[in-house]
């Protein structure tokens, strides 16, 4: 059986965006960043020796500070231990994606500091660029490394344990704070280069392929790689037989 595809020629794809993520890592990125924005707003008014002054977020909610990290805390526990249970797979190609370098990569970073006004990134492969690959594996770990000491101090009272840990559980905080605020920067698109990518992870998880195409080309050539922006049309297919 044979069959042409050149009548794609004559049709214009209507749509213009492509889904980076689903709903439910929508929600679970939603639900880490919350409760980190609130550790690290908690973590620092405590590192600064105001625990015997409220904070805004202890006013207004009546909870002391303390108490507040101390809850906040065991959520994201929680919300990694559900997203191992239930999103397993997920977790598995995030950490894959992660480690993925290759020598290409080099050329993206040199190429980085301009692309950041001109959007002209170098090419890539994977899900994520080779900066987001690097803030993630620096974020995960910090953020492991928070939730581990910060479990600890819960149950150890005084004495050197509780010492190593609070070091741990501050300097892990010290650290992760300037990578953090990098990486809000970022996904907000206020950067020219990076304009329009919030939309990837907020507003249905959906952005325009002229963007995924500048931010991520090998993710959008292996996944959306029929979409076409507005009035352009798909490349010609030659035909076929089966």
């Amino acid at each position: 059986m044979s069959f042409d595809d050149n009548v794609d020629d004559y049709l214009i794809v209507e749509s213009t965006e492509v889904r980076r993520y689903n709903r439910r890592t929508r929600w679970l990125h939603a639900g880490v960043y919350v409760t980190v924005l609130i550790l690290l707003a908690t973590g620092w008014w405590l590192a600064a020796g105001q625990e015997g002054e409220p904070s805004p977020l202890a006013q207004l909610t009546g909870v002391p500070d303390p108490t507040v990290h101390l809850w906040t805390g065991w959520v994201l526990t929680g919300l990694a231990a559900l997203a191992v249970v239930i999103g397993l797979r997920g977790v598995r190609t995030f950490v894959a994606e992660s480690m993925r370098f290759g020598r290409a990569d080099l050329r993206w970073f040199v190429r980085w500091p301009a692309a950041l006004i001109t959007g002209r990134f170098a090419r890539h492969d994977g899900h994520f660029d080779p900066g987001q690959r690097i803030a993630n594996i620096i974020m995960t770990l910090l953020l492991a490394t928070l939730t581990g000491s910060g479990i600890g101090l819960s149950y150890v009272v005084g004495g050197p344990q509780f010492v190593v840990l609070r070091e741990i559980h501050r300097w892990a905080t010290f650290l992760l704070t300037p990578v953090l605020i990098g990486h809000i920067v970022i996904a907000s698109g206020v950067l020219p280069g990076y304009r329009g990518v919030a939309r990837a992870m907020h507003w249905g998880g959906r952005l325009r392929v002229e963007v995924a195409r500048r931010l991520w080309p090998g993710w959008t050539r292996d996944h959306h790689d029929d979409v076409q922006p507005d009035g352009v049309q798909p490349p010609a297919r030659s035909g076929r037989s089966l």
